[in-house]
C-alpha cells in the first residue's frame, strides 16, 4: 500500500453552502448527501465523503494536527469546526495528543498517512469496528493501538454525529468535481484497455474526499478494495488515474507472477537505483506492477517524441527500469484487437531480461541527492496574494464577521476584477449584512460576465449557484417570473454540482420561502 504525492494548483472555492448557516438570511441551500454521487453503470465505483475519515481528522485536529487551513476556504463551516476543536480541553483531548505526539515522525504528511489507513479499514461510527483481525491489519494500523478506543470517547463527546450532518453538505462541490473526472478517467482508461468491470466481480475502487489531507492522495488497497484520498480544494485527476490503473492492472499482474518470476533477474539491475523506493527492491512483481502503471500513463498522455524521451529517460534513472520496454509493448498492443485482459501475457512474455541487462550496461542511475532537490522544488510554491485575500475573506466568513469578509474579498478584487471567487464571498457578506440590493448586483456580474468559460472565470458551482440565489432573492421579491429564469439558467450550466441543480429544481416547483430556525438552535 502506498502514498501518491501530487502538487497541483489550488483553487479556491466559494463558500457554496454557507448560507445554510444563517437562515435568517433567506438563501437556504438545502443540504446533499455526498453519497449521492455515484457512477450510473457501476456501483463498484464511487465518490464520497466519509464520516470515518472525518472523524478521525476532527480527533487529529484536537490531538494539534498541522493541516494547511488553505484547504478549507471554501469550507467554512468546516473551518469554523477545526478552530473550536483546536479549543476543547479534558482527559480525552489531552490523551489523544500525547497519543498523536507519542506517535507523529517527520512531516505532516508521513504522521496523517496511518491514520488515514486506520480509517479506510474502520467500521462506521459511533464504533469504529476494525474490519480484520489483528494480525491481518495494515502494519501502520496496528502501530496505532489504542488510538480507536480514543476516537470512541472523542466521537462521542464532541457530538461529531451532529457536527458531521452541518458540514457534510460543503463537501458536495469537491464530490461533485471529482465524480466528473473519476467519470472521465474510467472512460479513458476502460477504453484503452478494451475492458470493463463487471458487477459481479464485486471489486471497488472509491475516491474519498477530505479537505485537511491537503496535496498528499492516499492510496491504499485491501485485496479486491481500492480507496484513493485526496483534498478537496482541487482536482488530483493523475493521481486517481493512476490508482484507477493500478485496479485494472492489478489483477492481470498477479494472475501472470510465475511468467514474471522468471525474469527476477532484473531486479538487481534495478534495485542498485539509489532512488529506487524501498517497497520495490525486494518485490520484483510490485516494480513490474508500478512500471507497467507509469507506461500505460504514458499512453494515455501521448506526450511529444521529445517528452516521451525525457520521461523515459527519467524512469531508467530512477531505477524504474521496465517502463521504457513496457511502453513498446503497449504500442503493439494498439495495434491488435484482444482486450488487455487476454493480450496481458504477450506483454510480459516480450520483455527481453538479456536485452534489458545489456541496455543497462550504458545507463547510470540518478544519485540520491536528487531526490531532495526534487522535493524542494515540488513544494516550494506558495499561495498568491490573491489566493490569500480569498483564504482570509473566508475565514472571517466562517467566523461571522462579515465586515472583515467584506473587506478581503474587496482586496481581492482590487488585484484581479470581476474574479467570481471574490464577487460570490463579497455578495454572501452583503446579504449577512443585510444588503440585498449590492448581493444582488454581485451575483448579477458573476452571471453576466462575457467570456467566461473562455477565461477559466466561471467554475460551474459558481455560475449555479449565482442563478439559483438570484432566483431565490427574486422569489423574496415577489418576480415569479424573473426567479422561474434563474432556476432554469442554473439547471442549464454544464458540470455544475448536483446539490445546485436539486436546489434550481425545487425552486421551479415551488416558489422559495425561507424556512424558519428553531427557537435556541446554534
Amino acid at each position: 500500500m502506498k502514498g501518491l504525492s501530487v502538487r497541483k494548483f489550488v483553487p479556491l472555492y466559494p463558500a457554496l453552502t454557507l448560507l445554510a448557516a444563517f437562515v435568517g438570511a433567506g438563501i437556504f441551500a438545502p443540504p446533499v448527501s455526498a453519497r449521492q454521487a455515484e457512477t450510473a453503470n457501476y456501483s463498484g465505483l464511487s465518490v464520497e465523503a466519509s464520516p470515518q475519515i472525518f472523524a478521525v481528522l476532527c480527533a487529529l485536529d484536537a490531538a494539534g494536527f498541522n493541516a494547511d487551513e488553505s484547504a478549507l476556504a471554501n469550507m467554512p463551516a468546516r473551518q469554523a469546526l477545526r478552530e473550536q476543536l483546536r479549543q476543547m480541553q479534558g482527559p480525552t483531548v489531552e490523551a489523544l495528543q500525547q497519543f498523536y505526539r507519542d506517535h507523529a515522525v517527520a512531516g505532516s504528511a508521513e504522521t496523517l498517512s496511518p491514520y488515514i489507513t486506520f480509517a479506510l479499514v474502520a467500521g462506521p461510527p459511533p464504533n469504529f469496528q476494525l474490519q480484520n483481525e489483528r494480525e491481518a491489519l495494515p502494519p501502520d494500523v496496528v502501530n496505532l493501538e489504542g488510538f480507536q478506543e480514543l476516537l470512541i470517547r472523542f466521537y462521542r463527546e464532541a457530538h461529531l454525529d451532529v457536527r458531521w450532518a452541518r458540514v457534510e453538505p460543503e463537501y458536495e462541490p469537491a464530490v461533485s468535481r471529482n465524480q466528473m473526472a473519476l467519470n472521465q478517467i474510467v472512460s479513458v482508461t476502460n477504453g484503452y484497455l478494451r475492458e470493463l468491470v463487471k458487477p459481479s466481480e464485486r471489486r471497488t475502487f472509491t475516491v474519498y474526499v477530505e479537505p485537511l489531507v491537503g496535496a498528499r492522495a492516499n492510496f491504499r488497497n485491501q485485496g479486491d478494495h481500492y480507496a484513493i484520498v485526496v483534498g478537496t480544494s482541487g482536482l488530483q485527476q493523475d493521481a486517481i488515474q493512476h490508482a484507477y490503473l493500478h485496479f485494472m492492472l492489478d489483477p492481470l499482474v498477479l494472475r501472470e507472477r510465475p511468467a514474471i518470476d522468471a525474469k527476477r533477474s532484473l531486479l538487481e539491475i534495478a534495485a542498485a537505483a539509489p532512488l529506487l523506493p524501498v517497497e520495490y527492491r525486494e518485490d520484483f512483481v510490485a516494480l513490474v506492477d508500478e512500471c507497467l502503471i507509469k507506461a500505460a500513463e504514458l499512453r494515455l498522455r501521448r506526450p511529444a517524441p521529445a517528452a516521451l524521451e525525457a520521461a523515459l529517460r527519467e524512469a531508467d534513472e530512477s531505477g524504474f527500469i521496465l517502463v521504457r520496454p513496457l511502453v513498446a509493448q503497449l504500442q503493439k498492443f494498439e495495434k491488435t484487437q484482444p482486450a488487455m485482459s487476454y493480450y496481458f501475457p504477450d506483454i510480459i512474455a516480450g520483455l527481453d531480461a538479456a536485452a534489458e541487462r545489456k541496455r543497462f550496461q550504458h545507463v547510470t542511475f540518478a544519485p540520491a541527492e536528487s531526490r531532495g532537490a526534487e522535493q524542494n522544488t515540488v513544494h516550494s510554491s506558495e499561495p498568491s496574494e490573491l489566493e490569500r485575500l480569498l483564504v482570509q475573506g473566508n475565514r472571517a466568513l466562517a467566523s461571522q464577521d462579515t465586515a472583515a469578509a467584506a473587506a478581503a474579498f474587496e482586496q481581492a478584487l482590487a488585484k484581479q476584477p470581476d474574479d467570481p471567487r471574490a464577487l460570490y464571498g463579497l455578495a454572501i457578506a452583503s446579504v449577512l449584512s443585510g444588503k440585498a440590493s449590492r448581493a444582488r448586483e454581485l451575483f448579477e456580474r458573476i452571471v453576466s460576465a462575457p467570456g467566461q468559460a473562455a477565461s477559466g472565470a466561471a467554475d460551474p458551482a459558481i455560475l449555479a449557484w449565482a442563478h439559483v440565489y438570484l432566483g431565490r432573492i427574486h422569489d423574496l421579491e415577489g418576480d415569479r417570473e424573473i426567479a422561474l429564469k434563474e432556476y432554469r439558467a442554473a439547471l442549464a450550466v454544464e458540470g455544475a454540482p448536483e446539490a445546485a441543480h436539486t436546489a434550481a429544481q425545487r425552486g421551479v416547483e415551488t416558489a422559495y420561502e425561507p424556512p424558519q430556525a428553531p427557537h435556541g438552535n446554534n
